[in-house]
């Protein structure tokens, strides 16, 4: 089935080798339809076990994208492709039944969605639509550590909206770099300290493994909050 003319997808971000495409999920029954037949058996299966029409269609049409684009990064045919999952559940593509040689990662919130492209695996993409809600710093206390809660609580009003969802897509994403899920608890962290007066970019490093730098990138805007992560290369000083 080809997608030309009908895709739902557009780039949106070249940031340090990492290509970042936007995912269009406006509802949309025909687009819906033509993703759907994109999917494998598996993947038909789980996507009519979602019960949510949201849910549904997040689903579908991030998988469908992700899909044609690795097979076109690859060179072979979308049906050529399966994905698996490492030990915390973080997702990796397959090509013939064999661990392909390229990196992933997906994120997606109200008509929103974004997938990282990368040569490697250690990268994280996390994208919040900006919801109010009733109880930010009760929630903040849950997630956040006692220097995020200071600056949430000093916030108000939009600004604290705003610094709510712009602290949980930097957290996700270094959670999602890093491949841990909930086994890691979001509040034992927090985010360079920089980025929390404000700073767009940062190096990072989990305090349980701090031999590993990270770089983390504020990548929000007026339509959602965004951020990617990813494992800094340790320098070649062999001289080779």
């Amino acid at each position: 089935m080809t997608v030309a003319g009908e895709r739902w997808w557009s780039p949106w971000r070249d940031v340090d080798g990492t290509t970042i495409l936007h995912v269009d999920l406006a509802p949309d029954d025909a687009r819906e339809r033509r993703a759907a037949a994109l999917l494998d058996d598996d993947e038909a299966a789980r996507l009519g076990r979602i019960l949510s029409a949201r849910r549904r269609r997040e689903f579908v049409l991030c998988r469908a994208a992700l899909r044609v684009v690795l097979a076109e990064r690859l060179g072979c045919a979308a049906r050529r492709l399966s994905f698996g999952y490492g030990e915390h559940g973080k997702p990796f593509v397959e090509m013939d039944g064999r661990r392909a040689d390229a990196g992933f990662n997906v994120s997606h919130s109200g008509r929103h969605g974004l997938i990282a492209l990368a040569a490697h695996d250690a990268l994280g993409v996390d994208l919040e639509e900006r919801v109010p809600r009733q109880d930010l710093d009760g929630i903040g206390s849950l997630v956040y550590g006692p220097a995020e809660r200071r600056a949430l609580a000093r916030a108000d009003g939009p600004e604290k909206v705003h610094l709510f969802y712009r602290l949980w897509s930097m957290k996700e994403a270094l959670i999602k770099a890093v491949g841990a899920g909930f086994s890691l608890n979001p509040s034992a962290f927090e985010v360079p300290e920089p980025m929390l007066r404000g700073g767009r970019s940062g190096r990072f490093r989990f305090p349980h493994a701090p031999s590993e730098s990270w770089r983390l990138l504020d990548l929000g805007g007026e339509g959602f909050a965004a951020a990617l992560a990813y494992r800094m290369r340790v320098p070649d000083r062999s001289g080779a």
